[in-house]
């Protein structure tokens, strides 16, 4: 009996984690991993709106395969970086 509520105990937990997992990730809350999930940490790591910025960071860091170093400026060392603007005009890029 105790050996059967153990197992059943231990699979519940297994199941809930993942499932927390899935959740987590369809929220946005993981991080995305990889070269511009490092970059765009360490180039976001100041922001005062961190998510926004990792987001905004991830979608240029996608397209152009780069971010500069630092967390501002130096956007020169990857001109398609500095270049890419919003729909307003202004640069889409962090």
């Amino acid at each position: 009996m105790k050996q059967g509520f153990a197992a059943l105990l231990l699979v519940c937990l297994v199941l809930s984690s993942s499932v927390f997992e899935v959740s987590m990730a369809a929220s946005g809350v993981v991080k995305e991993s990889g070269f511009c999930g490092s970059k765009c940490a360490q180039r976001c790591s100041k922001a005062g709106m961190q998510d926004r910025c990792i987001r905004f960071c991830g979608i240029c860091c996608g397209k152009c395969k780069c971010v500069p170093s630092g967390t501002y400026g130096n956007k020169h060392e990857c001109p398609c970086y500095r270049d890419m603007k919003n729909s307003k005009g202004k640069p889409k890029c962090p």
